[in-house]
């Protein structure tokens, strides 16, 4: 770990943000992030080097980084006691991956994603397949290779949870057989989104909370945060698929719609759309204010998200 950028400083004391610029901690969380991810990601050019460069094409393609950021700031908040980011890099690795595979012609079949062609797109699906299996198994390997034993396996047994088939996979299953399911109602939206999106974003808090030792109470706040801030971001999605264009979006707009998919927007339309994804950011709030450690960047954020055009 000593290699990495930003070794932990100040061990086990929240950082404080006094009249914070939000945008240039959130820049400055960024650059962590791809400094990380250009290190901590195996080369281009390791055999096979088709594949390696497959996994980078994908991984560096940018993004909002929201779930690699979300670890970092939590971590900060409560005063990291080991380097939040390898636990950082491991969540953008399997969102990644995640982000691959519901790219696939048997999944969504999307030609874009962060303004630029799919990885089956710019290689091909079976490359494609294997990159992003390569990051799901890459996720762990990092966990086990730069914490110690009971960091490793806690943050192992939330991610792993939180990926799994009663989360993460288990909410794309129920979001593909929403389309077919035309009774389908808004217990079973929730569901999709608390599984397919809330619960990595939830583990993200839970991590850092994790790499700053925070107690088992401090924890399940954490995660409760991430299931609204989760909640919100994902109907905020479904607003911003229906609204904006593939330029801001960065991806394939209006596919949801064509799809058939169950979203917010659809089964509630754009009005009361916006104001779930309110009451959401609401609860997430009010969460965060429960919390100990300095949360402002991380209350900033979660309003952010409410308002943000992409």
């Amino acid at each position: 770990m000593a290699s990495l950028e930003n070794p932990v400083a100040n061990r086990g004391r929240a950082a404080t943000f006094p009249g914070m610029d939000f945008a240039a901690q959130l820049d400055r969380y960024r650059q962590r992030i791809e400094r990380g991810l250009d290190e901590l990601l195996p080369p281009a050019d390791t055999r096979p080097t088709r594949l390696h460069e497959a996994m980078r094409y994908s991984v560096q393609a940018g993004g909002k980084r929201l779930r690699p950021v979300l670890v970092l700031a939590a971590a900060d908040a409560f005063g990291a006691r080991e380097n939040p980011l390898p636990a950082a890099v491991a969540l953008e690795c399997l969102h990644t991956y995640s982000l691959v595979h519901d790219d696939l012609p048997c999944m969504d079949d999307d030609d874009l994603r962060r303004g630029r062609p799919t990885a089956h797109k710019q290689f091909d699906e079976a490359t494609a397949l294997l990159a992003g299996d390569a990051l799901l198994t890459h996720t762990f390997a990092l966990l086990a290779e730069h914490y110690a034993p009971a960091t490793a396996a806690a943050l192992t047994r939330e991610i792993a949870l939180a990926a799994g088939s009663r989360r993460l996979i288990g909410g794309q299953m129920e979001d593909l057989l929403a389309e077919k399911n035309g009774a389908a109602t808004a217990a079973d939206l929730d569901f999709i989104h608390l599984n397919k999106t809330a619960s990595m974003i939830s583990a993200a808090l839970v991590a850092g909370g994790v790499c700053a030792a925070q107690s088992d109470p401090v924890l399940a706040s954490l995660r409760d945060t991430g299931r609204h801030l989760g909640l919100a971001f994902q109907i905020m999605d479904d607003v911003l698929d229906a609204t904006a264009d593939a330029a801001t979006l960065g991806k394939t707009p209006g596919k949801d719609a064509k799809a058939g998919k169950l979203t917010y927007v659809r089964l509630h339309g754009l009005d009361q759309a916006r104001a779930h994804a309110a009451r959401e950011t609401d609860s997430a709030l009010a969460a965060l204010r429960a919390l100990p450690g300095d949360t402002t960047f991380l209350t900033a954020l979660a309003r952010e998200l409410t308002t943000r055009k992409n």
